[in-house]
């Protein structure tokens, strides 16, 4: 949305929005009773002369009280915030809709909304290229959009500009007797909604003491639990949480919403301690309990996923998209699973209508992760239009850098010198030993080639690619080292490398006809040395962004893996390297010791 030109204007504000897009935006959702309760939280109208210019028409015909312009006032009367006041003359009934476009009903087709072209043009011309024409909402009479959180949240309420809200029917937490002492209910729960924990715990105690087959004064108690478990950063004090989560859902006569609002926390906090399988088995009740509710089954789906239980994960997804064949959450999952699967073209249209939708839980940057590079590996030049857009909006620190597991501020560059990462004792001893680390790796060749695991994570589009690991996460495999056992002994000394929980030490062999897809690694917290130990003359190269480099025997490369990397080995004889990982210079010593390994 642009910005207005500084300076005076005829209402006598300043800046705020330029008063053709804002206004638009505000009257298209207050004709088209968008919502029937919508909030308008802040708001600034400028260059009303200018707005009444422009092609939305002769909008003075919406003036309510009648004092010769569109102000908030008016507004507010068009949302029904403020009366009509009696004495102002009303818009005459052949005036009263000058664009009949907007009187369109929502055409609804197998439970799709699809919009009026002219506010697809509204909203596209305001820089959202991705809007769809088949909004993913509900139709009740005339428009209810649901405008996905994307461009609002990113274009306007980022900005402090304004927000609209929707109002939510409230859930139903009382049963009849509840209702009866709803006096001393709400009075605990003022105590917990004012952060006075302790006392509330203890308020909703006596009152599940006095009452003890009431679910709200249950439920307040486990709340009270939950939040003190966090102020105190408890796990044990979670732990009873959980068990008194369980005791609500339990008890006779729970309110439908209340025992659904019980499971599902109870669910996440289970999931919150690493209880992956207590919390399924929490979210199969769920589903059991409210077969038709899709979004819990969803959440079942991510329960199975968590399990690494990928198969019965799809089966709950093809359920739900069964059902609801636009539901964008069941879309990127199962187009999650499928690529998984390296059903790569398969996955790309799940992936991708499932981001469109802006539905909940899809702007996640796993999915733009996975949808370009899906469509990388079928030769789909859209990808670096899905990464520049997960960029966008805060998921990659760059198109090139795509990492997700970050930390924020650290230095970004492809490649690096030994000289600016400070670790050149490290690259030094690298250099000098590298004979006898290229030794003992061919030993362990010749001699043990089982340890020489292929690569696991599909990266190869074609070819062999093993790798023999001596530490994983900050970890030394002690039967690794017995085969490289003056390499390891060498590594001891740099515990930049040895302790990093998020890099691996290891070998990489790769044989001739081999080519490692475009990707990147997973943190932005490591840097990755390469040792070359036996490089044919020709045929082997690494890009890393949009540099392309060649291994030398006894050199060591730097580069931060988390930027996109590409690998040939189109030689006549096997590439043999050794891999380094080293903690980012940048992190502290209490990061280093307090980041989790990956």
């Amino acid at each position: 949305i642009a910005e207005t030109k500084h300076g005076g204007h005829k209402n006598g504000r300043k800046g705020g929005l330029s008063g053709s897009s804002f206004f638009t935006w505000f009257m298209v959702i207050a004709l088209l009773g968008v919502w029937t309760s919508v909030a308008v939280v802040w708001f600034d109208l400028v260059d009303y002369e200018e707005v009444l210019g422009k092609n939305f028409g002769k909008l003075g015909v919406y003036d309510a009280d009648g004092d010769g312009d569109f102000d908030v006032d008016d507004a507010k009367v068009l949302l029904g915030l403020k009366e009509r006041s009696a004495s102002k003359p009303t818009v005459p009934p052949e005036e009263a809709e000058p664009y009949p476009w907007l009187e369109e009903q929502v055409i609804e087709d197998s439970g799709l909304c699809y919009l009026p072209w002219q506010l697809l043009t509204v909203l596209q011309g305001w820089g959202w290229e991705e809007m769809s024409q088949e909004c993913a909402c509900s139709c009740s009479g005339r428009f209810l959009i649901t405008c996905t959180s994307l461009f609002l949240d990113k274009k306007i309420q980022n900005k402090n500009l304004f927000f609209l809200s929707v109002k939510k029917k409230k859930p139903k937490l009382l049963n009849k007797f509840d209702k009866t002492i709803k006096a001393e209910l709400d009075a605990a729960e003022k105590l917990r909604k004012r952060g006075k924990i302790e006392e509330a715990l203890s308020a909703f105690q006596e009152l599940v003491h006095k009452y003890p087959q009431s679910p709200r004064a249950r439920y307040g108690k486990a709340q009270c639990e939950d939040d003190l478990a966090e102020k105190r950063r408890s796990n044990e004090v979670l732990r009873g949480a959980i068990e008194t989560y369980q005791e609500v859902a339990s008890l006779p006569n729970v309110p439908t919403d209340l025992l659904k609002l019980t499971l599902k926390r109870r669910s996440d906090r289970q999931q919150f301690l690493g209880h992956m399988r207590g919390s399924l088995i929490t979210l199969q009740k769920l589903v059991q309990l409210f077969p038709d509710d899709m979004s819990l089954k969803n959440d079942l789906g991510v329960g199975y996923l968590l399990i690494g239980d990928n198969n019965n994960a799809q089966k709950v997804y093809e359920e739900v998209l069964n059902v609801t064949p636009n539901d964008g959450f069941a879309k990127v999952h199962y187009g999650f699973i499928l690529k998984a699967q390296n059903k790569i073209a398969e996955s790309i249209p799940y992936l991708k209508e499932g981001i469109e939708s802006g539905d909940p839980g899809t702007d996640d940057g796993r999915f733009y992760f996975h949808l370009g590079d899906a469509m990388q590996r079928v030769g789909n030049k859209e990808a670096y239009k899905w990464y520049e857009l997960g960029h966008k909006r805060g998921h990659f620190a760059s198109v090139w850098q795509r990492s997700l597991y970050n930390v924020h501020g650290l230095k970004a560059q492809p490649w690096w010198t030994p000289k600016e990462t400070g670790y050149t004792e490290l690259v030094k001893s690298l250099e000098r030993n590298w004979k006898l680390i290229r030794d003992e790796g061919l030993a362990v060749m010749d001699k043990a080639k089982g340890l020489f695991l292929p690569e696991d994570e599909n990266l190869r589009e074609k070819g062999d690619w093993s790798q023999f690991t001596l530490w994983q996460q900050g970890r030394k495999n002690e039967n690794a080292c017995k085969g490289a056992p003056k390499t390891c002994s060498l590594l001891d000394k740099f515990p930049e490398t040895t302790g990093c929980r998020r890099g691996q030490i290891k070998y990489s062999i790769m044989h001739p006809g081999t080519h490692v897809w475009p990707h990147t690694g997973p943190t932005n917290c490591r840097l990755r040395m390469h040792l070359g130990l036996v490089i044919p003359k020709e045929g082997c190269k690494i890009r890393c962004a949009n540099e392309t480099k060649t291994w030398e025997e006894g050199k060591v490369l730097i580069f931060d893996d988390s930027f996109e990397h590409e690998v040939w080995q189109d030689a006549t004889s096997f590439r043999l390297i050794f891999i380094v990982d080293v903690w980012h210079p940048e992190l502290t010593p209490q990061q280093r010791h307090s980041l989790p390994a990956i």
